[in-house]
């Protein structure tokens, strides 16, 4: 059974974009692109069709990530599609929440920092759009981790 991941932020141009495609990278690493797939949106549909944002592309690809996506916004169908939808912090949280249709929908909701390797300080991957080059870097030091940390979850999940 094919797994569906949907990553969540607040205009889907920085961080989940960037989860998303490291996500895949990590996926598509092990040859697991057959059963897990994944995809990104936002809270807020204002950047809806935009690339991500440029800072984070240099950054992302940097590393050697190319972001693709164009922007969306979260839909209400999203809650039946995927399997798991995985928000950045706990603004996305109560606004992905009150999307939900039902609160058995709303239990595939969940933190990003549930996924944070041990010893991680935050308890959020904060937003970068106003900060400097260096909040791009620290997202996607925290995605990385994150990332690797749920594709593990995903497959000790489906070994049980």
């Amino acid at each position: 059974m094919k797994q569906r991941i949907l990553f969540v932020c607040l205009g889907n141009i920085c961080r989940s974009p960037a989860a998303e495609e490291i996500f895949r990278v990590a996926v598509a690493r092990r040859g697991m692109q057959a059963t897990i797939t994944t995809d990104s949106a936002g809270t807020y549909g204002g950047h809806a069709g935009e690339r991500s944002d440029a800072r984070m592309r240099r950054a992302a690809a940097a590393r050697g990530y190319e972001l693709t996506h164009l922007a969306r916004r979260i839909r209400e169908e999203d809650f039946e599609r995927f399997d798991r939808i995985i928000v950045m912090d706990e603004y996305n949280y109560e606004d992905v929440h009150r999307l939900a249709p039902s609160r058995e929908l709303a239990n595939k909701i969940f933190r990003m920092r549930e996924f944070f390797p041990e010893g991680t300080r935050y308890t959020y991957v904060p937003d970068p759009y106003y900060e400097g080059h260096e909040g791009f870097e620290l997202v996607l030091d925290l995605l990385e981790g994150s990332c690797e940390r749920l594709l593990e979850d995903l497959i000790s999940t489906k070994e049980q």
